[in-house]
């Protein structure tokens, strides 16, 4: 067996450094692929760049760490978006966050007002809400598939969307978006 002096100092055998530069490429191209639904979830729920930032990290770094073997990519996905909601909801709750006032003007990347409209009206959906729509509309999951995600009943999920759809249209003056 060889032994492999890293640029720390470590050693390592081959196999373990063949390992470890396989996992770094299946995390870049995961980086790659779930990026943006990984800040789209974050962003929903936070509202601060910064504290996206912060989750971002956290995300991937807990799937870098992670030796679970996902059954498929679709179950690499919900388990990505499972950790991103579990990590921005442990971020809400946090003491820090809770005692720290926020800046609610944030200047929104569109410049159609029609999608701002309707992203601030999201965005001040209640969190029950505002993940299910999410989801649904732009996560792209079904009904069962967000049950599965959420650990809720169909049902429940059916009644989440037809609230907040009712909540956007009183919202958004009854104008129809979707």
């Amino acid at each position: 067996m060889i032994r492999v002096i890293s640029e720390r100092g470590f050693t390592m055998d081959e196999v373990a450094l063949d390992e470890a530069i396989l996992k770094t490429d299946d995390i870049i191209e995961d980086l790659h692929k779930y990026a943006d639904m990984v800040r789209r979830i974050c962003f929903i729920y936070l509202r601060d760049e910064a504290d996206v930032e912060d989750v971002f990290q956290d995300v991937f770094l807990k799937l870098m760490q992670n030796d679970k073997v996902f059954n498929d990519e679709e179950h690499k996905k919900a388990w990505i978006c499972r950790v991103t909601i579990n990590k921005c909801k442990d971020l809400c709750k946090s003491f820090f966050r809770k005692k720290v006032c926020s800046i609610d003007d944030i200047e929104l990347p569109f410049e159609d007002k029609i999608e701002t409209d309707v992203l601030l009206a999201v965005l001040s959906l209640p969190a029950k809400y505002k993940s299910v729509v999410y989801l649904f509309y732009y996560g792209g999951y079904t009904v069962p598939q967000i049950s599965d995600l959420l650990k809720e009943k169909e049902n429940t999920i059916y009644s989440n969307l037809h609230r907040a759809r009712k909540y956007l249209r009183e919202k958004l003056g009854g104008v129809d978006y979707e």
